[in-house]
């Protein structure tokens, strides 16, 4: 999820937080194009990894151009559902639950033998009102996340499942409904709902600004730490990396953050990647976002506990950047024409191709 606030929500690596804004504006003329004939989910498998993948969201799913891409599960062998798996487009009224945009999600993935990340079972944003303002005691709100997350993770066995969000910048706990209510509890009590929903889904906590040292990755860590203390369970956390051109951390910085996660016996993935520029996009601007791919693909390829990397989406045309960050855009690796950027050779480069 991506630089908004932090909160707690449930992610699912369907095999484990934002609305498509409109498309990035990006400088045509002249603009450099990628040279590489990789084909991305193969190479990542061939260098280790379980899959590379993109988000995807179903009002895009009517453009044939676009699905004919998403569907190449050479290129993409997971897939992510942005919004149709979220509290709000799941269960809107207590106990009334609707998968239908869910499903297609899930269909599609299936038909083509991706991975399927579920996307997610708590987060403090994409709430219906009667969750966010429900005045719950502490029992009400437990039993309502324990059959929300029970039915939703039930209804996508062997996935991975998300929590995300749950941490401020500074690595205080988010002031949301969970934690208002519940405290920290909040967070095994998902996860265990999760677990018994589904034994053999890969439970994750998501974050963004956790992908290089400091307060807020020391924070996630010690969670992890207490999680792992109270056997709770917790299987990966998901780095968020929702990037900026020229100012993306170092291979060093990311590998070394990587690193500290995997050695307290949990697995980390990039699971919203994308690296934003202030419009219009210009050569300079692209190469450099070709060098910010490479660095985080390759502080990946550099960890084996680093299992996978998703993009959050994988065309400029459908990206949220623009609708959320007012003069930005151009964050993925093709273009809004679906042509390959720059940006696409980065990535194979990070893979070692």
């Amino acid at each position: 999820m991506f630089q908004l606030p932090v909160s707690i929500a449930l992610l699912f690596l369907l095999f484990p937080t934002l609305a498509v804004g409109g498309p990035a504006l990006v400088e045509r003329a002249s603009a450099p194009q990628s040279t590489s004939t990789a084909k991305l989910h193969t190479l990542a498998k061939s260098k280790g990894k379980l899959y590379f993948g993109s988000a995807t969201d179903n009002p895009e799913l009517t453009n044939t151009s676009y699905v004919a891409q998403l569907d190449d599960s050479t290129m993409f062998g997971q897939t992510t559902a942005t919004n149709s798996m979220k509290w709000d487009a799941t269960e809107p009224n207590q106990g009334q639950f609707t998968f239908s945009g869910a499903d297609q999600i899930a269909n599609l993935a299936q038909s083509t033998g991706k991975l399927l990340r579920g996307h997610n079972c708590v987060w403090h944003n994409q709430l219906p009102s009667w969750v966010s303002n429900s005045g719950f005691t502490a029992a009400q709100l437990t039993a309502v996340i324990q059959n929300h997350c029970g039915t939703l993770v039930a209804r996508y066995k062997g996935r991975t499942f998300n929590l995300s969000e749950p941490f401020n910048d500074d690595g205080t706990f988010r002031s949301d409904v969970f934690f208002n209510t519940l405290g920290t509890s909040f967070i095994p009590i998902a996860l265990n709902a999760a677990r018994q929903a589904d034994p053999g889904a890969k439970l994750y906590i998501n974050d963004f600004n956790i992908e290089f040292p400091g307060v807020k990755s020391t924070a996630m860590q010690n969670l992890v730490r207490t999680l792992k203390q109270s056997n709770t369970p917790i299987d990966g956390i998901g780095l968020q990396s929702h990037f900026i051109v020229g100012i993306t951390p170092s291979t060093a910085s990311q590998v070394q953050n990587m690193n500290a996660f995997t050695a307290l016996g949990v697995e980390v993935a990039i699971t919203e990647l994308d690296v934003r520029m202030t419009l219009p996009a210009t050569p300079a601007l692209l190469a450099q976002q070709k060098t910010d791919y490479t660095s985080t693909v390759a502080a990946c390829q550099q960890v084996k506990g680093c299992v996978g990397i998703t993009l959050w989406d994988w065309t400029d045309k459908f990206s949220w950047v623009p609708g959320t960050f007012a003069g930005q855009g151009a964050a993925c690796p093709w273009d809004e024409n679906f042509v390959k950027k720059p940006a696409f050779d980065g990535i194979a480069i990070g893979f070692g191709n």
